[in-house]
């Protein structure tokens, strides 16, 4: 097993990713900005290392430091969260290069299923269902006009390099196109330095359901489960749940085998997560893209099969076996996660800011996963996630009930917070009849 790490990440991830190293006996190794000198994960790793100013370029996206910090500490490894380098492939190339053990899929599989395009093509020839689009980037407004015309309005405007729900537009007719190419070109370009475009069917009321892939260290994928990651503003996501209640035995077979697909296509190892839109009304389900690294909603996928996803891929990138056995994978009870964000909980724009009061909810069932406590400051640099609820039971019914009384008790005072959301969703008679899709949030405002 790996002996050192070093988490290349912040908040709540890091904090995560430090908790599974202690309890293993690894020692484990932070890197902080200026910004995060107060945060609760500085403070609980063995080791920590200021590595730069708050602007993320000058910190948490700075490879030259982050590997400064793990020669300076001794650090045999490096595992990079959700966000920030994660899915940078030099970047996970430069790390082994640098004679480390990068824990993550290889660089191949994250540069294969970076692009958009290349990874719908890849999903395609591997026999894994995709909604129809370009197979080639729409090089110019012309050749995007042509592609929609064949496709059929409306279409989904996506940056092909982008991921986190950021760098797309839907356009239901030609003058919409127009519009939203430009956009999302111009964004791609700033945010991505690549503004390559592809069109592809856009769905009106479709399901956001993912599956949790492993690839393990003897060369096997195993498919984890579902996850329902339907509730969403601005095509990111608000709530996950796992299983989802939109999923029968039926099509979640058909669903992880396409995920297992998928990983063996590239030759996947550690964690990973297949995206997909589900058509509710004919049960057809399509590719979306695949995440190369571990998903800010990975703790339900945790409390259903009973494992820590953190602690298994260090099993992988140490060339281990798993804990379980992946002949006799058996799913039990039920859990939802909440993300709680320093935001406004009508229009959902950020509001950071000193937090003067901080109460988690405990509770049978009930596990906060939190980047910040009391007396912390949200600063603007970063991305609004606070904490994660995570609630579990026997029964979705149960998880419900249990999580209107969790969410009650989480006390934040300070910087806007979207708590009271929450407490809406939960009350919300299409959210807790399970037929729900990603136009639920819309629909509440």
């Amino acid at each position: 097993m790996i002996e050192s790490l070093l988490v290349a990440n912040r908040g709540e991830i890091a904090r995560r990713v430090i908790r599974t190293a202690k309890r293993l006996g690894i020692r484990a190794i932070a890197v902080y900005s200026e910004a995060d000198a107060d945060l609760p994960f500085v403070t609980e790793a063995d080791e920590a290392v200021l590595i730069g100013p708050p602007t993320p370029a000058q910190s948490y996206r700075n490879v030259e430091a982050i590997l400064a910090a793990a020669k300076s500490t001794g650090a045999q490894a490096i595992h990079p969260g959700y966000g920030f380098l994660s899915e940078n492939a030099e970047f996970a190339r430069t790390v082994e290069a640098s004679g480390l053990i990068w824990v993550g899929p290889g660089a191949d599989a994250i540069s294969a299923m970076g692009d958009k395009i290349n990874a719908r093509n890849l999903m395609a020839a591997a026999g894994v269902p995709v909604a129809p689009g370009t197979t080639d980037p729409a090089a110019d407004l012309d050749a995007a006009v042509t592609a929609a015309a064949e496709i059929g309005y409306p279409v989904m405007v996506k940056a092909a390099a982008g991921g986190g729900g950021m760098g797309m537009g839907v356009a239901v007719d030609e003058a919409a196109l127009c519009t939203e190419y430009d956009k999302v070109r111009a964004f791609a370009e700033r945010m991505f330095g690549d503004g390559s475009v592809l069109i592809e069917r856009y769905f009106p009321r479709v399901r956001h359901v993912e599956v949790q892939i492993l690839g393990l260290a003897d060369g096997r994928v195993v498919a984890l489960g579902e996850r329902e990651c339907s509730v969403q503003r601005r095509n990111q996501k608000l709530v996950e749940e796992s299983p989802s209640p939109a999923v029968s035995p039926e099509l979640r077979a058909r669903l992880l085998a396409a995920a297992v697909r998928a990983g063996e296509a590239v030759g996947y190892r550690n964690a990973g997560t297949v995206e997909c839109l589900l058509d509710p009304s004919t049960n057809e389900f399509f590719f979306l893209e695949m995440n190369t690294r571990l998903q800010v909603e990975h703790p339900v996928t945790e409390y259903v099969y009973g494992i820590d996803l953190v602690e298994e891929q260090l099993r992988v990138a140490s060339g281990l076996a798993p804990t379980f056995d992946p002949d006799a994978l058996a799913p039990s009870g039920h859990a939802i996660e909440m993300r709680i964000n320093a935001e406004d909980p009508k229009r959902f724009l950020p509001g950071p800011g000193v937090i003067r009061t901080w109460v988690e909810p405990t509770g049978e069932g009930v596990r906060v996963d939190s980047g910040y406590t009391g007396g912390n400051t949200v600063t603007p640099f970063y991305d609004s996630l606070l904490a994660k609820l995570i609630v579990t039971g026997a029964t979705r019914d149960e998880v419900l009930e249990r999580a209107r009384g969790a969410v009650a008790a989480f006390q934040i005072e300070g910087p806007k917070n979207n708590v009271p959301f929450f407490a809406e969703l939960l009350g919300n008679e299409e959210f807790r009849s399970g037929a729900y899709d990603t136009g639920i949030v819309p629909r509440m405002r």
